[in-house]
């Protein structure tokens, strides 16, 4: 029965490659994919793209095709990636000369896209917006990037034309796998939605890198993961029964249990009964995981209930600023010395008529994850250290600058002993969604031979 390999190399735009190398060299793959796309990074994408049309492209591409690009043509492995974010064009082209310049050849390259409808946002400024309950054009000012969320079609095709590197922008996440295993298994919805299912339970167990393999899972003395520093990245054995094992290369850090499994399933996905993907509405609610041996845990029964009418457009969007600062006090009574502080701060924001939508002041270490539900059960003595948070949320940056500022003048303007005093201005990019009809996606895909 054939058989095929699937590992992950990435869980996020800024993730570690040294796992997906042992990968490459060890774990005896078909496929690797690298999954570097969240909500906001492709409107990030967008900004740089607009500073240098060349750019828009994930900020490691080229450090990781560094890596990978040798790997894959001597291991026969094909790479799977939504690295090109808002610019797979250009990603394919610096994927081009850096196989040129490390002399890598008879690689195919392939540029997947069709996801961006910025130039026809237009038709749908009466769309209501998912998060904010407003029209679309009520924010068009605001607006930066609008990508659909694709499913694996573009994917598939490159693979049917014998792409060996395929750079996407916003895909679903599980895409990324469902691609090659309907490429290789000829899987479809009509016929085989208990394996569709399951393919897309195989994208989302790699979709985050790590997280299955024990990361995310980690809490010392309760959980405990052996060598995470060594961390290993999952891959998954598939056969054309849909039916899998969840496993890492043998001595990585990490494990892959039940349990591992199961947190990461859950993740993110908001209704087990019905996981919204551009290919497939997958049902997660029967799965089963076995443990088949150290570190191997064999998945089995998703489904699925046939495809969603509509796509998902991330619309990113210029939100607002956030001017923060922080500074600690230390030693006796510092808990009293830094609510003295945030009081000092807040009346002087009111004193010099800062413009604000939104403040809060934070006592890291005492209440800056919990408020007073937890944090009131402790006595103000109790501490021999606490860090002061003041933020706020502006429309402009001068408004943040001076949030920031009063922070920072704590440091002789009282009250005693502050130190380590840092302040920082943000804009604030956003994301919202809506949803428009699947039939205007138009997949393109560009290809290139070294």
């Amino acid at each position: 029965m054939k058989k095929i390999r699937i590992g992950s190399g990435a869980g996020y735009a800024g993730d570690r490659i040294e796992p997906a190398v042992e990968l490459m060299e060890k774990g005896n793959l078909d496929y690797i994919m690298f999954e570097c796309l969240a909500e906001r990074t492709i409107a990030i994408g967008q900004q740089d793209k607009m500073k240098d049309p060349k750019k828009g492209y994930n900020q490691l591409l080229e450090a990781r095709m560094r890596k990978i690009l040798p790997l894959a043509k001597k291991n026969s492995i094909k790479v799977i990636t939504n690295m090109g974010a808002a610019n797979p064009l250009a990603a394919a082209e610096v994927t081009v000369a850096l196989a040129k310049e490390l002399g890598v050849t008879g690689l195919k390259i392939a540029a997947v896209t069709g996801d961006d409808i910025f130039d026809d946002i237009k038709k749908y400024y009466d769309n209501n917006v998912l998060e904010l309950d407003c029209p679309l054009g009520d924010i068009q000012e605001s607006i930066l990037s609008t990508n659909v969320y694709c499913g694996a079609d573009g994917i598939i095709e490159a693979l049917n034309n014998k792409a060996d590197i395929i750079i996407t922008g916003r895909v679903s996440d599980p895409a990324l796998a469902i691609g090659p295993l309907v490429y290789e298994f000829g899987w479809n919805l009509e016929d085989n939605p208990d394996q569709m299912g399951q393919a897309v339970l195989v994208g989302h167990l790699l979709e985050c890198g790590g997280q299955v393999t024990g990361g995310y899972y980690a809490d010392p003395g309760y959980k405990d993961v052996p060598k995470l520093e060594r961390l290993g990245f999952p891959l998954i054995e598939i056969d054309e029964t849909g039916e899998f094992i969840v496993t890492k290369v043998e001595g990585s850090g990490g494990i892959v249990t039940t349990d591992t499994c199961k947190e990461q399933m859950l993740y993110e996905i908001h209704n087990p009964q019905r996981y919204m993907t551009p290919d497939v509405i997958a049902d997660f609610s029967h799965v089963t995981f076995t443990e088949e041996g150290k570190d191997r845990v064999k998945a089995a029964h998703a489904t699925s209930h046939g495809k969603p009418e509509t796509l998902k457009v991330s619309v990113g969007y210029k939100d607002c600023f956030i001017g923060e600062g922080e500074i600690s006090y230390g030693g006796l009574n510092c808990m009293n010395r830094a609510k003295l502080a945030a009081d000092i701060v807040e009346k002087r924001l009111q004193l010099i008529g800062v413009e604000m939508e939104e403040y809060r002041s934070d006592f890291i270490g005492y209440n800056s994850l919990y408020k007073s539900q937890i944090s009131d059960q402790f006595a103000p003595d109790h501490f021999s250290e606490i860090r002061v948070r003041c933020s706020g949320r502006t429309k402009d940056k001068h408004n943040a600058e001076l949030i920031a500022n009063e922070v920072e003048a704590l440091y002789t303007n009282g009250p005693a002993g502050g130190a380590g005093a840092t302040k920082k201005v943000s804009e604030v990019v956003s994301i919202c969604s809506i949803f428009v009809p699947r039939e205007i996606v138009d997949i393109k895909i560009a290809y290139q031979e070294v």
